[in-house]
């Protein structure tokens, strides 16, 4: 015995057909878990890797990244380094305090990393985080 909607032959049907509901959703579930690893944030940068476990951040972090190509970008906007201690004086003027984190290419020598942290303190910003790839430390042993 079938549900019926107590009509006779030729009355309409007040189910609910809800596969094509189901097929747009799964369509879109591929579609997200294609495209989700692709967005990547801001600069291509090449971590260093660390054995630290990863910080909980904030979503209006400051992150000042240099690439292999010696290019400094403050969150995804690129500034001269000429620019780079007056924009971080303007920011420090505006949110004392606020932590900067630094990104650097592992790739780039040490003294291109401090030229940047010397920048933030002399722009007033004292709390300085430094970003890596985390994870353990595979294959290090031998760089040693």
């Amino acid at each position: 015995m079938g549900m019926s909607s107590g009509g006779g032959p030729g009355s309409t049907m007040s189910d609910i057909n809800v596969t094509p509901l189901v097929d747009v959703m799964l369509v879109l579930l591929i579609i997200f878990m294609i495209t989700a690893p692709l967005m990547n944030q801001g600069v291509e940068i090449d971590l260093p890797r660390a054995s630290a476990q990863p910080l909980e951040g904030d979503e209006d972090q400051l992150v000042l990244s240099i690439d292999k190509d010696l290019k400094h970008y403050l969150n995804d906007n690129e500034i001269p380094v000429r620019d780079l201690e007056s924009r971080l004086a303007a920011i420090a003027r505006e949110a004392p305090g606020q932590p900067v984190f630094v990104r650097a290419d592992a790739s780039i020598e040490y003294r291109y990393v401090i030229r940047a942290m010397a920048a933030l303190k002399n722009a007033g910003m004292p709390k300085v985080g430094l970003v890596s790839n985390p994870g353990a430390l595979e294959g290090m042993e031998d760089e040693e």
